[in-house]
């Protein structure tokens, strides 16, 4: 029996209370992984926003964020045909690289990019797995600019909805599976 792409969410989410620390319910997408059927399903969604009406593909690079969105972005860049790009933590990446630093509620945090990842006028989509405050995606596409390729779109497994990141990422193009 096959499910929507709403059941395989429900299914494969699960909610962890009080971690990393109290009072944040982290969200769990392990089991979605272990589902070979759903996790196929959400790859062909988050890919979606890579293609065009017809399901051709539109872009050239699909942009992992560290950590999650690397094991959601490699496989969304195999089904479009793309290549893959991971965004580090500052240090992690072994050529030259661009960085943009951004605030946390705790705090500043960077990401890098290596400064050949992209070629000018390369069309890229960004895959995330929680879109939280939107700090982490507006210093990534940031980055992405600086590289002169072009974002074609961002699509995120889940949006926490009571956080403010529309207001700060208002002019993008932002898909996302799940609204919670």
């Amino acid at each position: 029996m096959s499910r929507t792409l709403e059941q395989v969410l429900a299914d494969g989410i699960r909610d962890i209370p009080d971690y990393p620390q109290a009072g944040v319910v982290f969200k769990d997408i392990t089991p979605l992984l272990a589902d070979p059927t759903g996790f196929g399903q959400v790859v062909q969604a988050l890919a979606a926003a890579g293609q065009d009406d017809d399901g051709n593909p539109v872009v050239d690079k699909v942009v992992g964020i560290e950590a999650r969105g690397f094991i959601l972005a490699a496989p969304v860049a195999l089904a479009l045909g793309a290549g893959f790009v991971p965004v580090r933590k500052k240090g992690k990446l072994p050529a030259a690289t661009y960085e943009e630093s951004y605030s946390l509620e705790y705090g500043e945090a960077t990401i890098e990019v290596h400064q050949d990842a992209f070629a000018p006028g390369d069309r890229v989509l960004v895959i995330d797995d929680v879109l939280a405050t939107g700090g982490t995606l507006e210093a990534c596409l940031r980055l992405i600019r600086r590289c002169e390729a072009e974002v074609v779109g961002t699509a995120v497994l889940l949006e926490l909805s009571f956080l403010p990141w529309r207001e700060r990422l208002a002019s993008e193009r932002v898909t996302s599976l799940l609204s919670v």
